[in-house]
């Protein structure tokens, strides 16, 4: 009774042991079974909560049974003052499922007048229709508050904004600052208004929980008695928690199922009272141990053999005492045995440690082995990559590789002769040495010619595919989508009359074929570059006719074909064409990007020119400076340009925002190599150039010329392991790799692109600082 005065106080039905299921009441017409099979006559009616008094309550709590509703998974929890939304199916489905308990007359009720300042915290029930799918939200709200209060709850439950939201009462808007009290809403009254989406494009109204699974009141009014003859009426809202119900026991229906709880798990359990007396002491739980003699029920004797008495001894047992045991024996024992298991078990932790580094030593040993194998075969790889481009060159880097290894062949003889000869027989040495220097290099260049018509043909192959080839593009599932536009047939169409033409044959019929096809393509443009190719495919037909040789007209052939590919890389017959020119149509293109070479005194574009970091454009171009390599120092720079691919590799793969090692050039990495590190790594030595490679000195910092080491392919699998340089190099190795780091700094610095980045690194280095002293 203490407890139902608490919640009537409070003013809540709501039962903490039930987790917020009703009592639900069988029908009539059946009969209960319990969850054991004994079947149970229903109750024949509902006694009314407001009509009851507190021990009458008391009597129906200990009888009524509660169940949860059948085929619903949610529980039903029920709270006073709430102000959550409950969405149902239609407002007449709410209506009826409402229970509100009748209010007496006004003789019959004793009720204290409602003071002032009590009517605007008062609630009432508030049925919102969203138009126009017709849902309908219950909500309990404060008649105090504004409308625009509710809107902001209501935005909030059903997810929307609530700029978006408008609110009409009888068919005319609410405005957001009217109270429901200045709207004519009385205390526990109710209200019914409609609201709508101004957007109902982007922001719907959908009701928050589907119909169908709505079969319950949402808001309720309960009569609750606090006081004598002094009856409240509360305005109780229906929350429906998702957890599932647990069920302790009870009856079920045995027709429609519903289950029926035991009052003893609808109420809470009832408290032990205070013994006086410490359970929980050293006392109950020591045990005392005590010695007292027993007797046995039965009286028991034993027989021996005597006078007139024989008892066998056949089964008898000889029982001889052992030797009596000691404490201190016994726990010794127990020791030994104890010491025994322990070395066992040490001895297998001790053979699982030594199998577990025996394994780690292993893939140590395979990851070293393969680390091996990889860098044998990567140098195997070069030496027959290099020795492929000695016997057969056939792109520019490959012919100077021939010109430095000539040029290194040339100073070891004239080293030879200058150490062996003197005199005349020195100058005649030197002059042979000259002539074969000079038969050497003319089969080079006859074999760079042959190179280069060999590779016409590819590079014209490579360029007509191009002008042909479709627009692609990656799509947003990742499939490639290919477009042929009028340009691109245009161009694919020219582009198979070239193959055409160039195709030898010695089909007559065939070849006319071709030439009358090209003939009606190019007199589509009146011009004189078709005029001049009309009159050879009329003269190559006439002599056709005539009967000459194929042989003979080889060099008309030429001829045509020659101005037929003139014809397909101008824009105006080919439009694709005009994309892949390294010379663009547009004149106003070309202002700000000539300059003029010193060496062949010609204006190029800056595409023609190899220029280093720091370097201007208008130095020599490609093609000169490629001339003054040959004719003079004959220098091979493959091996800087595999060592900056190899470095933009591996700090693309280690940070994606890498910036520095795409800002170099060859010639860069040429003078960190040579002039910084001396050509040479910085632990041993090693001077193989194909074999050396540019890592971070400080693995955290971002790689930069003041932020690196030159060092060997097998010393740098060791050197990315080093956490703190510092600690692992000596003192003199570290500032002779600062000295180098100085000298580079001050190379760079130099580079108005390269500075940005030194001042930042400067900057932060300083910051470090700072920190490092100020702790």
């Amino acid at each position: 009774m203490e407890e139902l005065r608490e919640y009537e106080e409070d003013n809540t039905i709501t039962n903490p042991q039930t987790d917020g299921h009703t009592t639900e009441q069988p029908p009539e017409d059946d009969t209960e079974q319990r969850s054991d099979g004994e079947e149970v006559q229903p109750a024949t009616s509902t006694p009314d909560v407001s009509t009851l008094t507190p021990d009458d309550l008391e009597d129906v709590e200990e009888a009524e049974t509660q169940a949860d509703l059948p085929g619903d998974n949610e529980q039903l929890h029920m709270t006073e003052n709430t102000l959550n939304p409950v969405e149902t199916d239609e407002l007449q489905t709410v209506e009826e499922a409402e229970t509100q308990a009748d209010l007496p007359d006004d003789a019959e009720q004793i009720r204290d007048p409602p003071r002032t300042e009590d009517v605007g915290s008062s609630t009432a029930t508030v049925k919102v229709v969203l138009v126009p799918e017709g849902h309908v939200l219950t909500v309990a709200f404060t008649i105090g508050l504004s409308i625009q209060e509710l809107k902001r709850h209501l935005a909030s439950e059903l997810k929307v904004p609530p700029e978006v939201l408008q609110i009409s009462l009888d068919g005319r808007v609410v405005e957001e600052q009217q109270t429901l009290m200045e709207l004519g809403v009385r205390p526990h009254g109710s209200t019914r208004m409609e609201m709508s989406s101004t957007d109902p494009t982007a922001h719907p109204l959908r009701p928050v929980r589907p119909p169908e699974h709505d079969n319950m009141p949402d808001v309720i009014t309960v009569r609750v008695q606090t006081d004598d003859e002094v009856f409240q009426e509360v305005v109780v809202e229906i929350e429906r928690p998702r957890q599932q119900k647990v069920f302790l026991g009870g009856y079920r229906h045995r027709l429609t199922g519903a289950e029926y709880h035991h009052a003893f798990v609808q109420t809470l359990p009832k408290r032990r009272p205070e013994k006086g007396v410490v359970v929980f002491s050293r006392n109950t739980q020591t045990v005392e141990l005590k010695s007292q003699a027993q007797q046995c029920p039965v009286s028991v004797s034993t027989q021996m053999t005597g006078i007139g008495c024989y008892i066998s001894c056949i089964n008898n047992k000889l029982v001889v005492p052992g030797n009596y045991t000691t404490a201190d024996e016994y726990h010794g024992r127990r020791l030994r045995a104890l010491i025994c298991l322990q070395s066992y078990a040490r001895r297998w932790l001790a053979q699982q440690a030594v199998n577990r580094l025996r394994q780690e030593r292993d893939r140590r040993l395979a990851w070293l082995d393969l680390q091996e194998k990889q860098r044998n075969e990567e140098k195997e790889e070069q030496l027959r990559d290099r020795r492929q481009r000695w016997l057969n060159p056939q792109r520019r880097e490959d012919f100077n590789l021939l010109y430095h290894a000539l040029e290194k062949w040339r100073r070891e003889e004239e080293q030879q002769i200058n150490l062996s000869l003197r005199g005349a027989e020195r100058k005649a040495a030197l002059c042979s040495l000259l002539e074969q220097e000079m038969q050497l290099i003319a089969a080079i260049g006859r074999h760079r010619i042959a190179v280069q018509n060999n590779n016409y043909d590819a590079t014209i192959r490579n360029f007509l595919d191009k002008s042909a080839a479709p627009h692609r593009w990656q799509a947003a599932d990742g499939r490639l989508i290919e477009m042929d536009s009028q340009h691109t047939l245009r161009a694919r169409e020219l582009r198979d009359l070239y193959n055409s033409v160039n195709q030898t044959t010695s089909n007559q019929d065939q070849r006319l074929l071709v030439l009358m096809t090209l003939k009606h393509t190019v007199k589509e443009h009146d011009c004189q570059l078709t005029r001049d190719i009309v009159d050879l495919i009329d003269r190559e037909v006439d002599l056709m006719t005539r009967g000459v040789k194929v042989a003979s007209l080889e060099g008309l052939r030429k001829r045509i074909s020659t101005l037929f590919l003139q014809y397909i890389k101008t824009p105006a017959f080919n439009p694709e064409v005009a994309k892949l020119l390294k010379v663009p149509q547009n004149l106003s293109q070309l202002r700000n990007d000539m300059f003029l070479c010193r060496s062949c005194q010609r204006y190029l574009r800056s595409a023609d020119f190899s220029p280093a970091a720091g370097a201007r454009l208008s130095g020599r171009c490609r093609d000169c400076a490629r001339l003054d390599n040959i004719a003079r120092s004959r220098d091979d720079f493959s091996c800087y340009r595999s060592i900056l691919k190899r470095l933009r590799a591996d700090e693309q793969r280690v940070s994606k925002n890498a910036k520095i090692p795409f800002l170099l050039q060859v010639e860069d990495v040429r003078y960190l190599v040579e002039v910084i590190w001396g050509s040479r790594s910085a632990l041993h030595a090693s001077t193989d150039l194909y074999n050396l490679v540019f890592v971070r000195w400080e693995p955290k910092k971002d790689w930069s010329p003041w932020n690196c080491i030159l060092l060997s392919k097998e010393e740098t699998s060791a050197h990315l392991e080093v956490q703190d340089v510092h600690k692992t190099y000596e003192a003199m190795f570290i500032r002779r790799i600062e000295h180098n780091h100085m000298l580079a700094r001050r190379h760079f610095g130099q580079i108005p692109v390269m500075a940005g980045y030194l001042h930042s690194h400067s900057a932060a280095a300083l910051g470090d600082t700072t920190a490092a002293s100020a702790h």
